[in-house]
Order: structure tokens, then sequence, then C-alpha cells
């Protein structure tokens, strides 16, 4: 195993690189930098001439680089990572990238393994008792549920939630993570003191993005986990096991579930990278702190290293997660090695 560990970090490295390579390029693609951006705000904010603006613009690319080929900023933005952990600095918010990305990207994360992890509780829940209730009322009713979870746009069903919260139930102070009275306050108040206050206030205002993200992974893995069930149960092994004298549940729990998990277990690799998009759809319409606001923002006004750092680290989140899936299925399932072991 940790050879296979060794082995696939390494692979990830040229994967890596070329991904590395392509963002960087489809971001400087488009016409317009982030001098571009402040050209326009001493024009329409400043009262600037158009030739005081250009010449601000100009001097501002001269100073920051931005008028060296894409070729060289590229190298230049690469080298930084690999010998010093630079990943640029932000020109919007002027100050490293590492530091933007510090604050957004834990706060993302923790959101996307919430989400995870209740998808896949209620939806592999859900795929056995449709499973094993075929064509009752309670498989009509989970498969209709995952129908409009596979169906319905999460920034739609977002912007939905956002209408009813703010114009029919009048609530206040959406778009942040906490109430202003709660935002300086601490977890622990004391060594057995912890804030439970601020942690049921954060619930309230991130509930909408956990449900929405939530919904769209337990319909798929619902649909997946019921297919697979239903082949399974009319494997030979389990009507094997049906025949020794095994009850119902046991049966179904000891041998036909974890055969159906496979599938479910492999898809976990690229589960990270969808429930992060579904997180960054739902951040963006409330507007939330986290990667998805940060990407959109920095992208339209040319902030590049932002942009590219965000994108490359959502990148790497697939393909920890393909490694994770792997190690996973060996965990699982004893008959599956590893290289020739």
């Amino acid at each position: 195993m940790l050879r296979f560990l060794v082995i696939r970090l390494l692979q990830a490295i040229p994967v890596l690189i070329v991904m590395s390579i392509i963002t960087f390029a489809i971001i400087n693609a488009p016409p317009g930098d982030y001098a571009d951006f402040i050209r326009s705000n001493m024009i329409t904010q400043g009262n600037a001439t158009i030739a005081a603006a250009d010449a601000a613009a100009e001097r501002y690319r001269e100073e920051n680089g931005l008028n060296d080929p894409i070729v060289v900023q590229y190298i230049r933005w690469v080298t930084g990572i690999v010998t010093r952990g630079d990943f640029g600095h932000s020109f919007y918010y002027n100050k490293p990238v590492a530091d933007v990305v510090g604050e957004r990207l834990p706060r993302t994360i923790m959101l996307a393994l919430v989400c995870h992890f209740f998808a896949s509780l209620l939806g592999i829940t859900f795929g056995i008792l449709a499973a094993t209730r075929q064509y009752s009322w309670t498989d009509t009713v989970l498969s209709f549920i995952s129908f409009l979870g596979m169906t319905i746009p999460r920034f739609l069903l977002a912007l939905i939630i956002l209408y009813v919260l703010a114009f029919k139930l009048n609530v206040q102070e959406l778009g942040s993570f906490y109430s202003s009275r709660y935002g300086g306050q601490p977890y622990w108040l004391g060594p057995f003191d912890f804030n439970w206050a601020k942690l049921w206030n954060l619930i309230e205002h991130v509930w909408p993005v956990v449900f929405i993200a939530t919904i769209g992974g337990l319909a798929y893995n619902m649909r997946v986990m019921r297919g697979n069930l239903l082949d399974t149960l009319n494997a030979q092994y389990v009507e094997t096991a049906r025949a020794k004298g095994l009850s119902e549940r046991r049966v179904i729990m000891g041998h036909a579930v974890p055969n159906a998990l496979h599938p479910l277990v492999a898809y976990q690799g690229v589960i990270m990278p969808y429930m992060l998009t579904g997180e960054i759809e739902v951040a963006i319409v409330f507007s939330l702190a986290t990667v998805g606001p940060a990407i959109v923002g920095s992208m339209g006004i040319g902030d590049v290293y932002v942009t590219a750092t965000l994108l490359l680290v959502l990148g790497a989140t697939l393909i920890i997660g393909n490694i994770i899936a792997d190690m996973l299925l060996a965990v699982l399932d004893p008959r599956i090695r590893v290289g020739n072991d």
C-alpha cells in the first residue's frame, strides 16, 4: 500500500504541471488584466482623465510584470511555488495569495465534507430502503426525491431559498457565516466551556448551502446504491446465503450491501470536487466568504494568481480523492490487491 501511495503521488506531479499550464493559459486568454480594472475604476469612480488612467494602468503593468509574456509570468509563478511556497501576490486583496486561500479554503472544505457526509449517509440509506422495497410507495417517494435532486439546478434552488428567507421570512444578515454579535467570539470560552450559541448561529447561516449541496450528492448515491443492490440481491452467493438459513437482514447487510458499495467507493474519487462545486454555486448566490465567490470575483477583475491557485487546488482535490478511493476499495474488498502483491 505504501508503494502504491508513493507511485500515485509521483504520477500526480506531471498531472498537476499540465493542469497548471492549461489553467494559467485559459485565465490569460481573454483580453484585459487587473490594470484595466484599475483604469476603469479611476475613470468611473475617481473622475480621472482617460490619459491619466491609461498612464496609471501602464505603470502598474510595468511594476507588476503584467507586460511580460505569459510564459514568463507562468514560470515566475511556478518557480515561486516550488522554491518558496509563494503562490504570488493578490492584486485586489494586496496580500499574498496563500493568505487569501488560507482564509477561504478551510471553510470551503469543511462545508464540502459536511455535505459529503450527509449525502453519503442519506443516499446509501435511502438506496438500501428503496432496493429492499422495490416498487412500493417507499421506493416511489425516494425515487421522486432522487429525481428532483438530480434535475433541479443548484443555483436555482439557492435563489428560491434566498428569496424565501429574505422576502418572506425577513431573515437578517444573510451572506455571512455568523451574526455580528457572534463574529468575534471564540468557540472555547474556557477549558470545559464550549460556545454552543455560536455553533448554532453558524448552522443557522450555512444550512442552505449544506442542504442544497447534499441534495445533489444524495440523489446520485441513492440511484447508484439502489441499482447495484438490486443486481446484487439476485446474485448466486446471496441466494446461497439465504439457503443456509441466514436472516434476511444479515443477508442484505452482511453480504449484499458491502459488494454493492464498490461503485460508490470508487466514486469517492470525484465526489469531493463535485461537492466543492456544489458548495461553490450556492456560496456564490449567498455571497459567503468561501472559494466560490473568490474565483468568480478574481476572474472578473483579472486577479490572475488568485484564480490560478484556487483552480489548481480544486484540481489537486480530485487527485487526492482518487487516491483515497483506491485505498478505501482495497480496505473494503480483500480480493483487491495493489500492483503484483
